[in-house]
């Protein structure tokens, strides 16, 4: 399998394509206001035409731009302190045009399944380096063993509309979050539950951002 290291030192994939091969560096941004607002490297796992599965190992150290207009303040994770990824890795299944990611997590010493989270998103747009977002704060979270789903972060998704940070699409945001747990009341599984055993390749080293991933103007 192919390490996590095929980026050009200019930023860019060689050959210049959009689709990325297992093992390949996907640098996944935030783009908040038109501007960079975060980014993380990830492994690629698969990218075939009808789904993108990418892998944020523990150590992950995040990215965040040193200027820019931040009307919005700094990413959250930057005021916080938080550098990157502890715990266990998280593998991220996404679907073309989807406004979210399925999101598999693991637990304790034996690295036992720990649930599925339903991350609202912005539908990936793929740039030469990787793929541009935007977290939408609203969450789902269906925890292993349990009878049903929980909403997440509510409160703080109340809190980022007046701030101003998705100006006219909180309402869409919500109703892409209501669709999702209406799919799963009727007991639909549009993901592939056999992930939940997926392991990484020990071989993978943990990426790293390229130089220059914050200047790549964004996608779309």
């Amino acid at each position: 399998m192919d390490r996590p290291d095929r980026v050009r030192p200019d930023g860019a994939r060689a050959g210049g394509e959009r689709r990325f091969a297992p093992g390949d560096v996907v640098v996944r941004r935030e783009i908040l206001h038109g501007e960079v607002w975060f980014g993380c490297p990830t492994v690629c796992v698969e990218d075939s035409p009808d789904l993108l599965v990418l892998y944020l190992p523990p150590g992950t150290r995040f990215g965040f731009p040193e200027t820019g207009r931040f009307p919005c303040g700094r990413h959250p994770w930057q005021v916080a302190g938080h550098r990157a990824w502890t715990g266990h890795g998280k593998l991220m299944l996404h679907r073309p045009g989807e406004a979210h990611s399925v999101d598999v997590f693991w637990t304790g010493p034996g690295r036992a399944f720990a649930g599925w989270y339903f991350n609202l998103q912005e539908p990936l747009r793929r740039t030469a380096i990787g793929v541009d977002t935007l977290d939408h704060e609203l969450d789902l979270w269906w925890a292993a063993g349990a009878e049903r789903y929980v909403w997440k972060d509510e409160a703080l998704f109340a809190q980022r509309l007046v701030e101003g940070r998705y100006p006219g699409t909180g309402p869409a945001i919500r109703a892409g979050g209501e669709r999702i747990a209406a799919l799963l009341d009727v007991g639909e599984r549009w993901w592939d539950e056999a992930w939940s055993a997926w392991r990484p390749d020990p071989a993978w080293p943990v990426p790293v951002l390229p130089a220059g991933w914050e200047s790549l103007p964004p996608a779309g």
